[in-house]
């Protein structure tokens, strides 16, 4: 279900592709009404065909609407344009922790801080309600002030 550049999911214009994961796909795109640059998760179709895993969906996302944290990603937005489901999220500048991985090592100071951030972050998911269900080095993206992760529904 790929979506091409150009493509438009409501207001938002699909810039480019950005990964793949088990619950679905996630690009990059602009949001013109804000003038902002946004990524945009798309359900599964399979799973989007499940009653059961869209109410799930949709609940978990109004939970993480109301996460405010440094190191998880803000959600912006849900909707669904023309039977796709989809999120709309803050974009992160940066590079995977799995990237930065196939380098080498990191320092032990590092490791320790961005552990550290991680737990963080995910201390208060889980204080909302929140499993992340696939936190993995390529899901964090380390940044100029740290790390930041996308929650998972």
């Amino acid at each position: 279900m790929s979506l091409t550049p150009g493509t438009r999911l409501g207001p938002y214009e699909i810039v480019s592709l950005i990964g793949k994961g088990g619950m679905g796909e996630v690009y990059k795109a602009n949001d013109p009404r804000l003038d902002r640059t946004v990524a945009i998760k798309v359900l599964l179709e399979h799973l989007a065909a499940s009653p059961e895993r869209r109410q799930r969906f949709e609940r978990e996302a109004k939970a993480i609407s109301q996460l405010n944290h440094p190191h998880v990603c803000t959600l912006y937005d849900i909707g669904q344009h023309e039977g796709i489901d989809f999120l709309v999220m803050e974009y992160i500048e940066g590079e995977t922790l799995a990237d930065r991985l196939k380098r080498g090592a990191l320092p032990l100071d590092k490791a320790l801080e961005y552990g550290i951030q991680i737990v963080d972050g995910l201390d208060s998911a889980h204080r909302a309600g929140i499993v992340h269900r696939d936190l993995k080095p390529g899901n964090a993206m380390l940044t100029k002030s740290g790390i930041n992760f996308s929650t998972s529904v």
